[in-house]
């Protein structure tokens, strides 16, 4: 840096001769770090990218409200989903409360001025309760809790499964992959509920039959975006380069190809969760899924439908918890598909 003579032109600039002092160092910057472009990690830009979605975030917030609220919704007050909310009066006579709608007693006398006019006036059901006297509230939120949980269960064997064997398929090529895609294309010809009804006949109504109807059918989506990932990485140099040094086919697959797969597969993941949510409350609505007297969205669904001519209230919570589910799982997707795959004018 020149502090004392001004360089007006080319010439003179090429004539200069440097004094002592016309230098100084900058001693109070550190000039060997760019902050501005720091590097940053593949996981670490993604995060970046997915919390300044605000949809994404939003998706994440209701899912993350939902799951606490099924872990703790039915311990927050003392009626178990299957118990029916009752008291025995001074004459031993046990009176059950039958179908209550919503109530909070505090609310109720706060804009009234009165209070119930019944036997459990001093009763909170902040979603009421359904014809036998059991309370929404715990229901719906054990019913979210077996959804979600069949859900996740579910999911979790479909990636696994389906990855392996999209990975493999178009991994080998050649007949291997012909015939392992006509084994898919035979599976995924087959309409859900025949594999249902075909299960119904040998198993029982339940939590199994509904993971194993989900297991044969969900699993085929994974696959295929598994194999297009191979097919599209599987001639890159740094595969080359392995199988050169005698690396295995599996090692391959595992260990070098299906890190550089997990971004598409998580994202698919993410869809595949609501579709996964949305086939359990539709088996258990139609009668072949959750039996009495556990819960699931899907039951409580049809429960509410069976009574919306006069009881109206008692499908609009699992209704409201189903749509919210389905809503936040997909703005997570789409927040983490853009997240993976950020477009240059997001960079």
């Amino acid at each position: 840096m020149n502090k004392n003579v001004p360089v007006t032109s080319a010439a003179e600039a090429a004539a200069y001769v440097p004094q002592p002092g016309d230098f100084a160092f900058l001693g109070d910057r550190d000039i060997n770090t760019d902050h501005n472009f720091a590097s940053q990690g593949y996981w670490k830009g993604v995060i970046i990218h997915f919390f300044r979605n605000k949809r994404a975030v939003v998706g994440l917030i209701i899912v993350a409200a939902i799951l606490v609220l099924a872990i703790l919704g039915p311990v927050m007050n003392s009626y178990g989903y299957k118990d029916i909310v009752a008291y025995t009066n001074a004459d031993g006579k046990q009176i059950t409360a039958g179908s209550l709608s919503p109530r909070v007693p505090f609310l109720h006398k706060l804009f009234t001025g009165d209070d119930y006019a019944d036997s459990f006036a001093d009763r909170t059901f902040l979603f009421g309760t359904d014809a036998l006297g059991r309370d929404l509230w715990t229901r719906t939120w054990q019913g979210a809790r077996i959804s979600l949980l069949i859900a996740f269960v579910t999911i979790i064997i479909d990636m696994i499964v389906g990855m392996s064997y999209g990975l493999i398929s178009g991994f080998f090529g050649g007949k291997i992959d012909i015939v392992m895609q006509r084994i898919v294309e035979i599976f995924n010809s087959i309409p859900r509920l025949v594999i249902v009804s075909v299960l119904a006949i040998v198993m029982a109504k339940g939590i199994g039959l509904v993971i194993v109807a989900l297991l044969l059918t969900e699993w085929i989506g994974m696959s295929k975006i598994a194999r297009a990932e191979m097919l599209k990485i599987k001639e890159q140099e740094y595969v080359l380069a392995s199988r050169t040094l005698g690396a295995g086919s599996f090692h391959i697959i595992f260990k070098q190809i299906l890190p550089n797969t997990i971004g598409p597969i998580i994202t698919q993941v993410m869809f595949s969760i609501p579709t996964a949510i949305f086939t359990e409350a539709f088996l258990s609505f139609v009668g072949v899924g959750i039996v009495l007297p556990q819960c699931s969205i899907g039951s409580l669904i049809e429960d509410g439908f069976n009574n919306i001519t006069t009881l109206p209230y008692q499908i609009l919570p699992p209704i409201v918890v189903l749509a919210l589910l389905m809503l936040g799982f997909n703005f997570i997707g789409d927040g983490l598909r853009e997240a993976l795959a950020p477009k240059l004018e997001d960079m």
